[in-house]
């Protein structure tokens, strides 16, 4: 069963939430909006029903509600930023911004950041690139659920991707997707609707294949993207991520990077600090024209969107289906299913805040 919540009384509960943490008023409406653009866009696993995540991980001494978010060592066009602990819904945007910044100023942005938390949706902070006539890029790496190729050992995170590039007329082109098959938040999703997943998405303790939802957390793992003859292709792209997340900026990376659930414990041997990401910005006229550029985008998008497709399917453009959600979300309202109504009575019940 699901209850329907407008965005604007979301926005209010969420914020509060955050406020009672302890963040400054600005945080927390900032932390908020990178949020529930989550569930606005349809991706229910990274919106509200992480809320209790956050709270938990800041009760355990694990989130630094007051965080000194600044810049360790940086060139013209590079930057390390250092979390200082903080909630990544915080972090990660103004890491983005110095990245935007650093574009305006020489052409290209590149920013990697260690000692955060999980940041939310990649496409939010990618996204912020838009306005400016620049490309964003967006990338963190994640809890260790996932085994890489031939693996029994869990080394990796869903640790995901996320490129925006501005169109003209069209849509902007924006892509957000982990690389795995499935990210850890479907799981959880599969969890709560007490519903089996489909093949390819987990193995068993023993790297035996499997459809049950409950499986990593029995000792499984999540698989890489690209199934049963293409996995090491997303094994790839996630150890890219990795790197370039936390071996880059000082972060933890592999095994070492923090679970995200405060009922775990960090490693007791951290290589780094926190949980790393990394973004970049390009701006478009250190290429060629915006206008050029986007007008090319415009053309590129049709071409795409008009190919013959397969009977009764549709093909869609990165972006086309979070865009065409949010539109109807903003309207309608959010959905969330009853386990993650009853986590939020909870957590305002906390702070004495009514859902």
């Amino acid at each position: 069963m699901t209850n329907t919540f407008s965005y604007n009384h979301l926005f209010a509960f969420t914020e509060s939430v955050f406020r009672s943490m302890g963040c400054p008023e600005e945080d927390a409406t900032l932390a908020t909006e990178v949020l529930l653009s989550a569930d606005l866009r349809g991706i229910d696993s990274h919106g509200v029903a992480r809320l209790v995540g956050y709270v938990r991980l800041w009760e355990a001494g694990r989130i630094n509600a007051t965080p000194r978010v600044g810049i360790v060592h940086e060139t013209p066009s590079t930057a390390v930023v250092d979390g200082d602990g903080g909630l990544g819904l915080v972090v990660a945007p103004k890491a983005m911004a110095i990245a935007l910044e650093k574009a305006r100023l020489v052409g290209t942005g590149w920013v990697s950041v260690k000692n955060s938390n999980h940041f939310g949706i990649a496409g939010y902070h990618a996204m912020k690139a838009l306005a400016h006539d620049m490309i964003g890029m967006a990338m963190t790496n994640a809890s260790p659920l996932v085994a890489p190729t031939h693996s029994l050992d869990r080394l990796l995170g869903t640790n995901p991707i996320a490129v925006a590039i501005p169109a003209g007329d069209q849509p902007d082109f924006v892509a957000d997707f982990a690389t795995t098959t499935a990210a850890n938040g479907k799981l959880e999703i599969a969890q709560r609707k007490q519903k089996p997943v489909p093949e390819g998405w987990v193995q068993n303790a023993d790297g035996s294949g499997s459809t049950d939802a409950n499986a990593v957390k029995n000792g499984g793992a999540l698989l890489p993207l690209g199934g049963d003859t293409g996995s090491h292709k997303g094994y790839c792209l996630g150890s890219i991520v990795d790197i370039f997340s936390a071996v880059l900026s000082g972060a933890n990376y592999g095994p070492w990077v923090p679970p995200f659930v405060a009922f775990l414990q960090p490693p007791a041997d951290p290589v780094g600090q926190g949980l790393g990401h990394f973004f970049g910005a390009m701006r478009i006229d250190a290429f060629r024209p915006a206008a050029e550029f986007k007008a090319h985008m415009d053309n590129w998008i049709s071409t795409f969107r008009n190919a013959r497709a397969v009977e009764g399917q549709q093909v869609l453009i990165p972006g086309d289906p979070e865009r065409e959600m949010a539109a109807v979300r903003l309207l309608d309202g959010i959905p969330l299913l009853d386990p993650v109504v009853k986590d939020l009575e909870t957590v305002g019940a906390k702070f004495g805040l009514t859902l």
